[in-house]
């Protein structure tokens, strides 16, 4: 990945929300707000299925997603990017149970982990 790397924004994603988009199988785009985040790695986050149904669906359908994250004070610092890459469901594993370890699931369900595999960082602000 050339430009921008994850480690470098990675307090701005793990601080802030982010919208997360993905696509289901006639090509409609699909977006909610994920409210935590983990980088766990030079390209990939860490997002726990709590509450998700239609984007589960449509990542085991297509992959590829995106991310898009702002500075929460955006007047003051407005700095934004968008992350494109490809996204992978584990209902089990280690991932799962990295997800449910995380403090902000303490309450949570946690039925599941998503990891995102960044390919490409884009300034947006």
């Amino acid at each position: 990945m050339k430009g921008i790397k994850l480690l470098d924004i990675k307090s701005l994603v793990e601080g802030n929300a982010l919208a997360f988009a993905s696509v289901d199988s006639k090509g409609k785009p699909h977006c909610i707000a994920v409210g935590y985040a983990k980088v766990v790695g030079s390209d990939k986050v860490l997002i726990s299925d709590n509450y998700m149904v239609e984007t589960v669906k449509n990542i085991k359908h297509d992959k590829n997603v995106a991310l898009a994250v702002f500075c929460s004070n955006w007047k003051e610092k407005c700095e934004g990017y968008e992350l494109k890459g490809t996204a992978k469901y584990f209902a089990r594993g280690s991932w799962k149970r990295q997800a449910k370890s995380l403090p902000e699931n303490k309450n949570e369900p946690c039925k599941g982990a998503i990891v995102v595999t960044v390919k490409k960082i884009k300034k947006l602000a």
